[in-house]
């Protein structure tokens, strides 16, 4: 870590903000969506999963160009709110919320499926509010599940580079994430730092699926 410069621990604290928050952001937004989708019979449930896991497939710089588009001070978004949310940290959240939406609402929307809507039931029976139920029953239960959608969620968010550039370019203290720094070390030949974060990357990117496997591995859901 030597080799980083205060831009680079600036572009690592950017990206850790911007994984927090736009974690957050997909367990309020998301945690809902996947109860529906692990449980509805509607026939929309196939077009709301194609929705949510579109991210995956899609090109990050199709996704980015349309989301700096919508942000713009003559998009749906920046004209609600009445200002352009494009090259902002705030615009940043925002598109990370969609890039990063399926490893949040997959894993979650997976584990309420196997626990199921029996624990539920039992609980309103003993007439528990459905969200004091959800908090106290299924959310236990489900934990591997919240882990996992909050780990991979803040990893991939910190790993974005198409999405980024495209809604954020890379201002330093702003927008400018760790992604983007690797880019312009690499292009002014600076190899010695762009190594120092890809090395950083990487390690944090094994330890992170490892935790995931092991998690998945080691705390199995159990439905009594």
């Amino acid at each position: 870590m030597g080799a980083l410069t205060d831009l680079d621990l600036s572009a690592l604290w950017v990206s850790v903000r911007l994984a927090t928050m736009t974690v957050l952001v997909l367990l309020i937004v998301g945690t809902p969506l996947a109860w529906w989708l692990a449980h509805t019979k509607s026939r929309l449930r196939p077009i709301v999963e194609a929705a949510v896991a579109l991210p995956i497939v899609l090109p990050p710089t199709v996704l980015g160009f349309y989301l700096l588009v919508a942000l713009g001070p003559y998009g749906p978004l920046g004209r609600f709110a009445n200002l352009s949310l494009a090259f902002t940290f705030t615009g940043l959240v925002i598109a990370s919320v969609f890039y990063s939406m399926p490893f949040v609402i997959q894993p979650l929307q997976s584990a309420f499926e196997a626990v199921g809507k029996a624990p539920l039931e039992a609980a309103w029976s003993l007439r528990a509010s459905k969200l004091d139920a959800f908090l106290t029953v299924i959310s236990p239960i489900a934990l591997r599940g919240f882990i996992s959608a909050i780990v991979l969620g803040f990893a991939h968010t910190m790993g974005e580079f198409g999405v980024v550039l495209m809604v954020g370019g890379s201002i330093p203290g702003e927008t400018r994430v760790l992604s983007t720094t690797i880019f312009e070390h690499v292009e002014v030949m600076e190899y010695t730092q762009a190594h120092a974060i890809s090395a950083f990357m990487l390690i944090f990117s094994f330890v992170v699926l490892l935790a995931v496997y092991i998690i998945n591995r080691r705390f199995p859901i159990h439905v009594s």
